[in-house]
């Protein structure tokens, strides 16, 4: 059986909350990349953190220590098309969030022409309409690999219909009353 496992926080708060100038610059991510409160804006800053930690520390191992964790950081940036094929380990210090966010499903979906706006591509995500891979993904964060082929899996019709303006209500009774006249005049002369 074993113990329970162990749940631990997939982001974390800010040192300083009430950054004026962090907070306008999170509202502003938050906006572009349709993210539903600041606490998926902290898990890709999580993320992102995961990644340089591991950075900093291998440039601080010797040479034959760092040998097969360079190529391991590496390869797994590149596969989710974070940093570019041959990158050195000084460019993941250089990584925005960013990065990181143009990574997501939601940003994927849209991206790729699915949905119209970041509203619609979460929306598509969550009521089960897009698949990566030919499984259903429910969760606009998981992260797109380069190799992930996202699609439909029902199909739907994202394009916005525009009606004719109804007529006015005024307008309906003088028709009836213009076709009850010539009624009238039957019935007079008959």
């Amino acid at each position: 059986m074993g113990d329970p496992r162990r749940l631990r926080n997939k982001s974390e708060r800010p040192k300083k909350l009430w950054d004026a100038d962090r907070l306008t610059e999170e509202k502003a991510l938050k906006l572009e990349y349709g993210l539903r409160n600041m606490r998926e804006l902290w898990m890709a800053t999580a993320e992102l953190k995961k990644y340089r930690r591991e950075a900093r520390r291998l440039l601080s191992v010797t040479e034959e220590q760092r040998r097969d964790d360079v190529v391991k950081v590496l390869s797994k940036l590149a596969r989710f098309g974070m940093l570019r094929e041959g990158a050195t380990i000084d460019e993941v210090l250089s990584l925005e969030v960013r990065s990181v966010l143009e990574r997501r499903l939601q940003t994927i979906v849209l991206r790729k022409g699915l949905a119209r706006t970041m509203a619609q591509s979460r929306q598509l995500i969550t009521h089960r309409f897009i698949m990566v891979n030919g499984s259903t993904v429910t969760r606009p964060n998981y992260l797109i690999k380069l190799s992930d082929e996202v699609a439909h899996s029902k199909p739907i019709d994202i394009t916005v219909k525009v009606s004719e303006p109804e007529k006015p209500a005024a307008a309906a009774p003088e028709k009836s009353a213009e076709a009850a006249e010539p009624a009238k005049k039957e019935a007079a002369s008959a």
